[in-house]
């Protein structure tokens, strides 16, 4: 699965900014430490703009900014053979189509290496677009089945099921994760103790004030 698959699976930008919230919040939960998430959501990025982002501690990383104008997503894989290291600059056609409105997130120094962008998948959408966008890209022949890296890296983006979070928070964080809070964050419903300490016995609410209050997510 390439970037044009991700882009066709992904949902309304609504649906994608909550599902984003919930998986961090999710973490937050599982991982009080930050530094061992995966996933987190910072509802006041900047003025106007919220961030989703991914990291995995081995140099994959995704971001996602939702903004007045729309959505901007950013995906690297460091062992893709569309690196920007490999190749100098960006792959053909993973950046040339980004829209005028989204040049400043291609630009952002968090997602550059010395002013180099950092991608090897991208994705956009403006707020009157009917779909998702992405640039025409010839990938390279015959070396991987997921050359952009984008089947791994936007898995838990495509697919927006508890269960699969379930199975990918037990896979990492190897303890039981409890699906049926899994399916109370991910519907966006307000935590409560008992809800927090399913997911997590050793904290309760009360440690968690800063993450929710960082995400936004809803209380009420």
């Amino acid at each position: 699965m390439t970037v044009h698959d991700v882009a066709r699976k992904l949902p309304e930008i609504a649906v994608l900014r909550e599902h984003c919230r919930a998986l961090a919040m999710l973490e937050a939960a599982l991982s009080p430490e930050w530094g061992d998430r995966y996933h987190s959501f910072d509802a006041h990025w900047s003025e106007g703009e919220a961030l989703t982002s991914m990291r995995n501690g081995s140099g994959d990383e995704y971001s996602v900014v939702f903004s007045a104008a729309g959505v901007f997503v950013r995906g690297f894989d460091h062992e893709s053979p569309m690196s920007p290291y490999a190749e100098d600059g960006p792959w053909p056609g993973v950046l040339d189509e980004v829209p005028e409105v989204f040049k400043a997130c291609v630009e952002e120094p968090a997602f550059c290496d010395d002013g180099m962008p950092r991608v090897t998948a991208c994705i956009w959408r403006e707020v009157g677009d009917d779909g998702w966008r992405t640039g025409a890209i010839d990938f390279p022949d015959g070396q991987t089945d997921d050359p952009d890296g984008a089947d791994y890296l936007f898995q838990l983006l495509v697919d927006r099921s508890p269960e699969a979070f379930q199975e990918w928070a037990e896979d990492y964080y190897e303890v039981p994760v409890d699906l049926d809070a899994v399916r109370h964050v991910m519907s966006l419903r307000p935590l409560t103790e008992d809800v927090v300490r399913a997911l997590n016995p050793d904290i309760g609410l009360a440690d968690l004030a800063d993450d929710i209050a960082q995400s936004g997510y809803p209380m009420r």
